[in-house]
């Protein structure tokens, strides 16, 4: 469906921002604080494996789900509603599953909240930008500042818990104080302990909440009928697999592979890391301001969006995804060595390099040396990397090592950071030794497309 053969739709951009602003408002709001309260409710060490790859199974399924039936037999508004109204009501109800002190969870009960949530919730997240690209007259232009509204909504996705983490029984009562001095000691004084996995819980009533809301005006999103399939969709899969045999293709497959393992470490360590150091923390920043610290790699990201044209242009594809691999390396260096306040806090804005200059310039460069009737294909597959193979190895990986650097409850965090650092490294230097894709018109019509804003940010 294209938007010049449609009739204008009121309030068209309003909706498509608040859709993508809701999508990724879901996801942001348990997802960095799910690392941290999760290991807390007593599951084994393969539980969580499981419970966090639940998410991951997610991808594959919108791999071949999502592309290859609710793309051809769906309206697509009608199919995000029904996802986000399934996956609302199953991520909300982990909120209840909270065990009594001294208790452990249920594991399959979760679990199974977990992995319905997961496989409705993920496949929505390219409906979602399906929906943008039927609509918009120059996607080419318009979906960036569209799809920015995501990453605002992963960022405030934080907000509410910077209140529901405070340790409200240590704030003097309103009014005995002054208010600049109430709001400080409130603000400046979080949970710890059994208060904060208790109030941390709230995670999936919030990503609950928000997904209903997105499953009631997905309705009144703009008709988006559904794909007709054509002979080539079933061979497309296998078209897009077999240019792997391409040198340069299956180097950048295996880099995206151990950098989104990489990148999935940082969620899995570090809301622990940077938490109160009687929890088990290192920085010691208090439990109510870890998500809002976390999120300011998606505010760097924004700015970081703007540039990377301009980048791609000067550097060319392998420098400007190695830069994108070392941002991680050089987060990890800080992590390990120099796990002060100050510097573990700041070296979070290298986050918006880790996703521009990997993840999106990935995503411009299957776009450009793919052929055109593979590109979604392709596309699919790297995103499995993206989003599952790559960071279920990760929690896999994560899970074997903290039980390895373990000891009265407390994880060596710089041995940890260095497995990923050094992953990191491996990453830069195969793409630096390896990775010679060719150079035509295509490698410049590309970056002048992600100087216009055709880039994806996300989380």
């Amino acid at each position: 469906m294209s938007s010049a053969a449609a009739p204008p739709v009121p309030g068209l951009k309003f909706k498509l921002c608040l859709m993508m602003f809701l999508q990724l408002f879901i996801w942001g709001a348990w997802f960095e604080l799910g690392f941290d309260y999760i290991p807390s409710l007593g599951f084994e060490k393969w539980q969580n494996a499981m419970i966090f790859g639940a998410f991951n199974v997610g991808a594959l399924v919108a791999l071949f789900f999502s592309t290859q039936f609710a793309d051809r037999s769906f309206a697509a508004e009608k199919f995000l509603g029904f996802s986000h109204l399934v996956g609302g009501l199953a991520i909300g109800g982990l909120f209840f599953l909270h065990p009594a002190p001294g208790q452990r969870a249920e594991f399959w009960p979760f679990f199974g909240l977990m992995l319905l949530y997961s496989v409705f919730y993920v496949p929505t997240v390219s409906i979602a930008n399906s929906i943008a690209f039927a609509h918009l007259r120059d996607p080419a232009r318009e979906f960036g500042p569209v799809r920015a509204w995501g990453t605002i909504g992963w960022i405030a996705a934080s907000w509410p818990f910077i209140f529901i983490l405070v340790d409200w029984s240590r704030v003097p009562d309103f009014g005995s104080v002054g208010f600049v001095d109430w709001i400080g000691t409130a603000l400046g004084t979080g949970k710890v302990g059994a208060a904060k996995y208790e109030a941390q819980r709230y995670i999936f009533l919030v990503a609950g909440a928000a997904a209903l809301v997105l499953a009631a005006i997905s309705p009144t999103l703009p008709h988006t009928p559904p794909r007709p399939a054509t002979g080539e969709d079933s061979l497309a899969w296998l078209k897009a697999a077999k240019l792997l045999r391409h040198p340069f293709v299956a180097v950048l497959f295996l880099v995206t592979f151990i950098d989104a393992a990489v990148h999935q470490s940082f969620f899995y360590w570090t809301p622990t890391f940077l938490g109160p150091t009687a929890d088990g923390g290192v920085v010691g920043i208090q439990s109510n301001w870890v998500t809002p610290v976390m999120k300011i790699g998606q505010l760097a990201e924004i700015v970081t969006m703007l540039f990377l044209g301009y980048v791609l242009k000067s550097l060319g594809w392998r420098m400007t995804m190695t830069i994108g691999v070392l941002g991680h390396a050089a987060r990890f260096a800080v992590f390990a060595y120099y796990p002060e306040q100050v510097p573990a806090v700041l070296i979070n804005v290298v986050h918006g390099i880790c996703y521009a200059f990997f993840f999106a310039t990935v995503y411009i460069f299957v776009d450009a040396f793919f052929p055109k009737d593979v590109r979604s294909s392709a596309q699919g597959l790297f995103n499995v990397l993206i989003l599952g193979v790559g960071p279920f190895a990760a929690n896999v990986i994560c899970g074997e090592l903290k039980a390895e650097y373990s000891a009265d409850g407390r994880v060596d965090y710089p041995a940890v950071f260095r497995y990923s650092m050094f992953a990191s490294l491996v990453g830069a230097v195969l793409l630096l030794l390896f990775f010679h894709p060719p150079r035509d018109e295509v490698s410049d019509r590309a970056a002048a497309e992600a100087d216009e804003g055709a880039a994806t940010p996300a989380a």
